[in-house]
C-alpha cells in the first residue's frame, strides 16, 4: 500500500514538473530599441514580455508590456543553425521608411519566432 501511494505521488509530481517546464518554455522577452510595427500596432521603445501558445510550428504570440497585452499575432517557430547569443528583435525596413518586427531570437535557444507571412516563408525557404 505504501509503495502504491509513493508511486502515485511521484507520478503526480513528475506530471506537474513536466507541465511547468513546458509552460515555461513558451515565454521570453525582448527589448525594442526603435519604434516598430507588429500586427498593425506600433510598439514603442522598451522591454516586452512574450508568451506563445500552439502546437507544431504555428503559434499565437502575445506581446506584453507589464501586464497589458499590446499585440497578438500569429508566428512561426523556426529552427536556427546555432543558438542565438542574446535576446534580439530582427527588424525589417518598409518602403515608407517605417520598421516592422519580423523575428524574435532568444539567448541560448536554437529556435526563433518569425512574425508575419513574409518572414515565415523566407525562413522556411532559407533552410
Amino acid at each position: 500500500m505504501k509503495v502504491s501511494r509513493i508511486s502515485k505521488g511521484l507520478l503526480l509530481g513528475l506530471a506537474v514538473l513536466l507541465a511547468t517546464s513546458a509552460f515555461a518554455a513558451n515565454k521570453g522577452s525582448v527589448a525594442v530599441t526603435d519604434p516598430v510595427t507588429v500586427a498593425g500596432k506600433q510598439l514603442a521603445v522598451g522591454n516586452y514580455k512574450l508568451t506563445w501558445d500552439g502546437s507544431g510550428s504555428s503559434v499565437q504570440l502575445n506581446i506584453m508590456q507589464g501586464k497589458n497585452v499590446v499585440a497578438t499575432v500569429p508566428a512561426r517557430v523556426i529552427e536556427l543553425d546555432r543558438p542565438s547569443t542574446d535576446d534580439s528583435a530582427v527588424v525589417s525596413s518598409n518602403s515608407d521608411g517605417s520598421k516592422s518586427l519580423s523575428e524574435i531570437r532568444f539567448s541560448g535557444k536554437k529556435y526563433a519566432l518569425a512574425i508575419g507571412e513574409e518572414s515565415a516563408s523566407a525562413a522556411t525557404s532559407s533552410k
